[in-house]
């Protein structure tokens, strides 16, 4: 891919940050899509664009190696009715504007990378999950479907399309696991509600690996679970979480502590009361193979314990 232009929608975030700078790394021309652009040095640039309407932009898309869509308004917030419009809208209003601008090219990019999330699969218990399994319900689930059906009735007839399923992604620059790793550090590291729920979780290696191999390999087609191979309950989690951090046992949080913190942070408790046991059966059947399948070893990866 030396050389080749890849375009990141919604790539300032934590999975976009991590996959442009490894995208640099191999000699791409990586152009970031974002609604507050920066000047940057090197290979990647940030180029305006809002999200819904067509604009300058839309011309990088012209002869591009690859799209990957990770645009979306971040679901760590109180589900108010304004912040539910936002989160659904800025996911399916910029899956409808990335079609149309394909759709547009002359030279249409050769494969579109459509981010959507495990959470698809709404909150099953101990029942595993792979692409095949009906949605489930409540606002998260009802969220994708919209995503995902923007996403199907968006066609690029032209361009092979993959849409990851992306699950807890581990690692020490972002996401949720520096959350849990400051509490831990403060003594907060017990199991959250029951223990029970499961985390479907990958490391960040792995999850910038499956945007790779998403792009490179032209046999990927479709949806695929983008999640390790071991997912854990929460208890397990928390307690392999305080080994890596050289923590004690440390008290549960039950259910009704976490949501009077989730209301104190302003976001929403089912987020950590929630689970889904996933596994990424389409990847494995691909012959992926996953640098840190063991959760151990991937803690001790990215705190260095």
């Amino acid at each position: 891919m030396k050389n080749e232009r890849i375009i990141l929608a919604g790539g300032s975030g934590y999975l976009g940050t991590l996959l442009a700078a490894d995208l640099a790394e191999r000699g791409c021309d990586v152009i970031v899509l974002t609604r507050n652009p920066r000047p940057r040095e090197g290979a990647v640039r940030e180029v305006c664009w809002d999200g819904r309407t067509l604009g300058e932009w839309a011309g990088l898309l012209n002869g591009a190696r690859a799209v990957v869509n990770l645009t979306g308004r971040s679901v760590n917030c109180r589900y108010t009715p304004e912040h539910r419009r936002e989160i659904v809208e800025s996911r399916v209003e910029s899956v409808k504007v990335m079609g149309e601008a394909i759709r547009r090219c002359a030279q249409p990019p050769r494969v579109l990378v459509q981010a959507s999330s495990l959470a698809i699969y709404g909150d099953p218990g101990e029942r595993w999950c792979d692409e095949g399994t009906v949605a489930g319900a409540g606002f998260p689930a009802e969220t994708c479907l919209l995503w995902e059906k923007a996403f199907n009735e968006s066609p690029t007839p032209k361009t092979r399309r993959v849409l990851l399923r992306i699950g807890f992604v581990l690692g020490r620059s972002g996401g949720a696991l520096n959350v849990l790793g400051r509490l831990t550090r403060w003594g907060l590291g017990g199991r959250v509600g029951s223990g029970r729920q499961y985390i479907s979780w990958l490391h960040e290696r792995d999850m910038t690996r499956i945007f790779l191999a998403a792009i490179e390999r032209e046999e990927m087609v479709g949806v695929f679970n983008a999640s390790g191979p071991d997912p854990v309950t929460n208890a397990e989690f928390m307690k392999e979480l305080r080994r890596a951090l050289h923590r004690p046992w440390s008290p549960p949080a039950p259910a009704w502590a976490v949501h009077i913190g989730s209301w104190l942070l302003r976001t929403e408790a089912c987020l950590a009361l929630t689970g889904r046991r996933c596994t990424p059966k389409r990847l494995l059947e691909h012959g992926f193979t996953f640098a840190f399948p063991d959760l151990e070893e991937a803690l001790r990866e990215i705190y260095g314990s």
